[in-house]
């Protein structure tokens, strides 16, 4: 299965509209065209090498690998060294080109001696069910000098470049080469329709020289995060690489069905938008400075939330688009034959009452960082909070989307909380008329419910739903969103029965799935974005050396160049999930930096705010 490659084993590169995962044998398993919820033309990550794949490597049977980014950006160099020498192979996707033809380029480059090196071309279009039609490339076109091959299927087509002669049999491309000190030997791959002239040959080298300078220009924003600047940098990078540039959207992952259990069914497509990442997310962007990015994912936001508030939903696509039907891809086996593999998500037909809460937590924490205030923002704000005053009673799914009956779940009734006191903040702070009066008493009315219905006694803890018995990591979220203080004493026995029961090897699960109440068989690893949550709470309470060293255990296990997975099984110590999670980094940047701000001064000399929320009594215990 795709090389018997481990999650951890993969790396990303990007350019903004679409990503690929590139192993640490040299073979890019994961590339959707022309956007990242397109067909997958190399799919051998959820399958076999014959579902397409990529791979330049030495021919030799032994080569030591080390691999790293250039500096803060997605160019990926990967060294191989072997009895022969030592040669360098360069991943990126050129930069800024958004409104372009895609394209990946390669190229191998030689540090010691000569190094014989082999070239497999896999290439199948709709997630690899179609074997494309394949032919030399016409040198008439433009292309003297160059050489390579034309393939299509269908509506797509791929154009591979290369001076280096390939051989196609049995459906497949192969070449083999050397390459000497000082050499490099470049290798591109475009994507365009296949109803048009063949994309515009790429100059690798400038490509290169131009991506490198996008990217030096844009990490060397990155405000500093003291020790950990180099972590949160690569994490922004991550950010940054699953943004969608022509709408500003973020997708959550760049891949779907990766388990969250090896060989189970949590198998997932992450491949669109979560407007439950959406304060998170403009926390961390506004942290590190880069406010242009967290506009255009405010701004996304904006256009998704416009519309009736009743059909409001938990996820879109990358441009807002709502059907995102889910079906079963049969002719993929799966990741070490997880099945199945799903296409599309079935979440964004669920009921989701945090969303609400969540939209409007980002709108206000938008004005309190002076992004630009607009009409539709107060009016989106009004109209969703007007609309939960009727529902806010109802069962819903909430944030973890289980397969289950919907429940009263504490979260979703705390969002909604958060939703009516956000509101009411952004008319107060902009001066802008409304029922307050009725806001508040809805917001005191949730909140007397919550501390009623959620608080269970006998465990000292809220729990995850009315009348349950049951823990969930979504309850570290109380104190970070101001539901209450973060040593109010029933958070802190709700921190420590989290500690308690839902603590796996030093991270935190979500919750115990073995109960059997989200309608899925049992078993997933250790929820990334929680353990980080638990790390916040940690510092909230004071308690800042357990703080540190749960924020480095988690740093610890992040792969080789830097990213983390979904989640993390610390009984098999591999990466469970979708990969890389936008989820996961964004938690990494916001404790990061609360760990900064809570250790010293140096980020309110930055000039940078406290963020909306934490530490914030609600009305009702004011």
């Amino acid at each position: 299965m795709a090389g018997n490659l481990r999650i951890e084993d993969y790396a990303l590169i990007g350019d903004c509209v679409t990503a690929a995962l590139v192993g640490n044998n040299g073979s890019i398993d994961w590339l959707c065209l022309p956007r990242f919820d397109s067909g997958a033309c190399f799919a051998a990550l959820l399958g076999r090498p014959e579902h397409g794949r990529w791979r330049i490597a030495p021919a030799g049977p032994e080569a030591r690998v080390r691999r790293h980014y250039r500096g803060g950006s997605l160019i990926l160099e990967t060294e191989f060294d072997t009895s022969e020498g030592s040669v360098e192979l360069i991943d990126f996707m050129p930069m800024p080109r958004i409104d372009g033809p895609r394209s990946l380029v390669r190229l191998v480059r030689g540090k010691r001696g000569r190094v014989a090196m082999r070239l497999e071309f896999v290439l199948r279009f709709d997630y690899g069910s179609i074997v494309p039609w394949v032919e030399r490339l016409n040198p008439a076109g433009g292309d003297t000098g160059q050489g390579g091959i034309v393939a299509v299927g269908g509506p797509d087509m791929a154009v591979l470049r290369t001076r280096v002669p390939l051989v196609s049999e049995n459906m497949r491309t192969r070449g083999e080469f050397a390459v000497g000190e000082g050499e490099t030997i470049p290798f591109v791959l475009s994507y365009g329709p296949s109803h048009l002239p063949p994309p515009a040959p790429l100059d690798g080298e400038r490509a290169l020289r131009d991506t490198a300078a996008f990217w030096d220009e844009w990490s060397g924003r990155c405000m500093p995060a003291g020790q950990w600047s180099e972590e949160v940098g690569r994490s922004l990078a991550v950010l940054k690489g699953l943004t969608f540039a022509p709408t500003g959207g973020i997708v959550a992952a760049p891949t779907t069905s990766l388990p969250e259990r090896l060989g189970g069914v949590r198998n997932w497509d992450y491949r669109f938008c979560w407007l439950r990442d959406a304060t998170f997310t403009l926390l961390a962007l506004m942290h590190a400075g880069y406010y242009d990015e967290a506009k255009a994912w405010r701004d996304w936001l904006f256009r998704a939330a416009a519309g009736s508030p009743d059909q409001l939903q938990v996820v879109y696509g990358l441009a807002g688009e709502r059907r995102l039907d889910e079906w079963e891809l049969s002719s993929l086996p799966g990741y070490e034959g997880s099945r199945p593999v799903r296409i599309g998500n079935a979440a964004a037909d669920q009921l989701q009452l945090d969303i609400y809460g969540e939209v409007i937590d980002a709108l206000h924490l938008s004005y309190q960082h002076d992004l630009p205030q607009t009409k539709r923002g107060v009016a989106i704000s009004r109209a969703l909070v007007d609309h939960l005053a009727t529902t806010w009673r109802r069962p819903d799914e909430s944030i973890w989307e289980g397969r289950g009956s919907p429940r009263h779940f504490t979260y979703s009734k705390v969002m909604a909380w958060v939703a009516f006191d956000r509101a009411i903040r952004i008319f107060e702070e902009l001066g802008v008329r409304g029922p307050l009066a009725n806001w508040r008493r809805v917001a005191d009315e949730i909140h007397r419910d919550i501390c009623k219905k959620a608080f269970d006694p006998g465990l000292n803890s809220f729990v995850q739903a009315y009348g349950s018995k049951s823990l969930d990591a979504s309850l570290l979220l109380l104190p970070l969103v101001g539901f209450l203080p973060p040593t109010d004493p029933r958070l802190l026995g709700t921190v420590a029965a989290i500690e308690r029961d839902l603590m796996c090897d030093g991270f935190v699960l979500r919750y115990r799935t073995e109960e059997g109440k989200d309608g899925l068989p049992p078993g997933e690893g250790a929820f990334l974005a929680c353990s980080f949550w638990l790390a916040d709470n940690l510092a909230l309470q004071g308690r800042l050396g357990e703080a540190r060293a749960l924020f480095e255990r988690l740093l610890a296990v992040r792969n080789d160049v830097g990213l983390f997975a979904e989640q993390y099984d610390p009984r098999s110590r591999r990466f469970t999930g979708n990969f890389p999670q936008a989820f996961s980094h964004v938690a990494l940047v916001n404790t990061a930096f609360n760990l900064s701000r809570a250790e010293g001064p140096g980020e309110e000399r930055a000039g940078r705010r406290k963020p909306a929320g934490i530490d914030a009594p609600s009305e009702a215990e004011r």
